[in-house]
């Protein structure tokens, strides 16, 4: 088989150099990152000002000062707790980062967790419980960040992809219009009537989130939030389903 077959040219090893040049580490000067016990009640106390989207003239510039005051910029009149969350995040998609981050970020989650469930937007809760998959302490945790890494990152590409058949994501499809073609690596087909795929991928994931006080506010939030949200994929098996019903009912 030739690259011009592949979605991917160069298969897994060069998905892989694009995703290692991605992640190469911050380089951090002096006093440019918080201690393991930082002070979180003061930090939620506090918000951001607009000063921190501006360069310091006492602090030399690098790479780490430039995104700071990029994610600053997000975060001006929200709390310094959950501005350090996004830091947080940003440092731990790298290769590698200082030992003591991974630990302080879970414990901004263990000790913080309303208070960054009602600062944060839906972006970087997401953001943060996929962080999980790679930085959890127990198996829960990664196995569950891992969970919905998959499940958030599959539905952004496939709600993205969507969007140009014209339809919102509120709007389910009409029936009569299916087209007759089989599903990829020749899956068998969803059924409206019986099928419980959705619940399969959803449940396990969401018991086992709430067995760990850590992750189990911030995935039982996300999840109850997908549960409530008029639009994507799930709501519309469930507005199609209805539908069927609805039209068996009449006859």
């Amino acid at each position: 088989m030739s690259d011009e077959d592949l979605t991917y040219p160069g298969g897994l090893a060069a998905m892989l150099d694009r995703y290692e040049g991605r992640r190469a580490p911050f380089e951090f000067g002096p006093g440019l990152l918080p201690p393991p016990d930082i002070d979180l009640d003061a930090l939620a106390r506090r918000s951001v000002l607009e000063s921190a989207t501006l360069a310091d003239p006492d602090i030399a510039e690098c790479a780490w000062t430039r995104k700071r005051r990029q994610i600053a910029a997000e975060f001006v009149g929200k709390s310094e707790l959950a501005f350090l969350n996004a830091q947080l995040i940003s440092i731990l998609r790298k290769r590698s980062q200082p030992t003591h981050i991974p630990a302080l970020f879970r414990r901004l989650w263990a000790e913080q967790a309303t208070h960054l469930i009602a600062e944060l937007n839906l972006r970087w809760l997401v953001s943060s419980v996929q962080t999980f998959a790679d930085h959890g302490e127990t198996q829960t945790q990664r196995e569950v960040g891992q969970a919905l890494r998959m499940l958030f990152g599959m539905m952004k590409l496939y709600e993205f992809e969507r969007l140009f058949s014209g339809r919102t994501p509120d709007l389910a499809y009409p029936f009569g219009r299916k087209a007759d073609a089989p599903l990829p690596l020749d899956m068998a087909s969803y059924s409206l009537k019986s099928g419980g795929l959705d619940i399969n991928l959803i449940a396990p994931v969401w018991q086992a989130a709430k067995s760990d006080e850590t992750i189990g506010p911030l995935a039982d939030h996300l999840l109850d939030q997908l549960n409530r949200d008029p639009g994507g994929v799930f709501r519309r098996l469930k507005t199609m389903r209805d539908l069927r019903a609805e039209r068996q009912g009449r006859k």
